[in-house]
């Protein structure tokens, strides 16, 4: 099944990550060039990194400069987690170019591909919840498990939307279409704070 690949890869980038915790690591890809397994990896490695970025940035006592900083290149991350959900979106529409929609196929609310990144968002968080159930007394352990207990039926229930998308997909009951999404506060074209300073 393609979701229990993907949730397998997902598990191995955040454990790969955690073996050193640290947001400056260079991503060491253990996939094959052109495979969706290297797409997934990287995907859910860029929301690793993002994750613990977006945790550094939360401590009271961080320099005013550095937390600055670090919300520029969570921008970057927030522009290369879009370009990898697209990458992921082609390889797929490339994999169905094929299929041949039936006339009354209808399109879904989303791409596959940004169902997949909200599946590397739980990974990450099914993750940091276990954590969590081994620290803390009673009350926070027990309240913890069950919030994992939650993620754990979301992440079945998530996975299992995104195999029935593909099946229907592959049928030709569902047809996919992208967009290149617009990240405007990033284009010196369309911030309207970055096109002032052009005047």
């Amino acid at each position: 099944m393609f979701t229990e690949n993907a949730n397998r890869i997902f598990d191995r980038a955040i454990g790969e990550y955690h073996r050193w915790d640290d947001v400056d690591r260079p991503i060491e890809n253990p996939f094959e060039q052109g495979t969706i397994d290297r797409l997934l990896y990287h995907k859910n490695w860029i929301d690793t990194v993002q994750w613990h970025l977006e945790d550094i940035i939360r401590d009271p006592q961080i320099d005013p400069a550095a937390a600055l900083g670090i919300k520029r290149r969570i921008d970057r991350s927030n522009q290369e987690r879009t370009d990898m959900v697209e990458y992921i979106d082609s390889y797929l529409m490339d994999k169905y170019r094929d299929v041949h929609p039936a006339a009354d196929a209808r399109l879904n609310t989303e791409t596959p591909a940004w169902a997949i990144d909200r599946l590397s968002i739980l990974a990450l968080k099914i993750y940091h919840m276990e954590r969590e159930t081994e620290r803390g007394d009673d009350a926070h352990r027990d309240a913890c498990r069950r919030k994992l207990a939650v993620l754990l039926e979301q992440r079945a229930d998530l996975s299992r939307a995104i195999e029935e998308l593909i099946e229907d997909i592959e049928a030709g009951r569902k047809y996919m279409k992208t967009y290149k999404q617009m990240k405007m506060y990033n284009d010196p074209a369309l911030n309207p704070v970055l096109y002032a300073r052009k005047k």
